[in-house]
């Protein structure tokens, strides 16, 4: 049974979201296009520069795709991956001020090829028997969310052969991707939080822990 990563490492000190704010969608059909973000303590929407950084690095991969952004809160990921050509993006979103604020901001853009759902992610990934190319995991920090969902991602099947997960996640964690069957493909990092993506690895030997070494975490 995977160690939950909560316990080996002290909480990030993150800021609350202490009021309604704004995110800007940065390319595509919506460019600069801005909507507001609901007021949820610990919602962190993803900076732009991330989300420029990376959807640089999936520009030759996003039209088309079907994508799924897990504890979507903001939506920002979503949105973005669905402007710039995505033919259909899943959004799942538990907390229902936030998911109030997605629904709205869908009926601004009129957004087509998007899908709601105000579930706990966790119960959904049980059920879903949909399969994805891109997977967005950005969930809430320090709560040992990350090693349960990758296990259900792998279990359900809910991957496509050739796709791809973005994660993001407190500094202090230290994943091993392998034990999945992933190597990093892209990483970045600044302060508290470390981003990147995962791609399959064609033939490999699971490892033991899904918990990388202190020495051998990718860069």
């Amino acid at each position: 049974m995977p160690v939950n990563p909560k316990k080996l490492q002290p909480e990030p000190k993150l800021k609350p979201n202490k009021g309604t704010g704004q995110l800007r969608i940065i390319g595509g059909q919506w460019r600069s296009r801005r909507l507001p973000v609901a007021a949820v303590p610990g919602l962190r929407p993803t900076p732009d520069r991330v989300r420029e950084t990376l959807f640089n690095w999936l520009q030759n991969h996003i039209a088309g795709v079907r994508c799924l952004d897990l504890f979507a809160g903001s939506g920002a990921l979503g949105f973005e991956a669905l402007s710039r050509g995505a033919a259909q993006v899943t959004l799942v979103e538990q907390h229902p001020a936030a998911f109030r604020q997605l629904q709205a901001n869908a009926r601004s853009l009129q957004a087509q090829g998007l899908e709601l759902l105000q579930r706990d992610a966790l119960q959904w990934l049980m059920q879903a028997d949909q399969h994805f190319d891109l997977v967005f995991l950005d969930p809430p920090f320090s709560k040992g969310l990350l090693v349960p969902v990758l296990d259900r991602i792998q279990e359900h099947g809910l991957l496509a052969a050739d796709g791809m997960i973005y994660l993001e996640h407190e500094a202090g964690l230290a994943l091993e991707p392998l034990h999945w069957g992933f190597e990093w493909h892209r990483q970045t990092g600044a302060g508290q939080v470390v981003s990147g993506l995962w791609r399959r690895v064609a033939k490999h030997q699971p490892a033991s822990s899904p918990l990388a070494s202190r020495g051998d975490e990718a860069r």
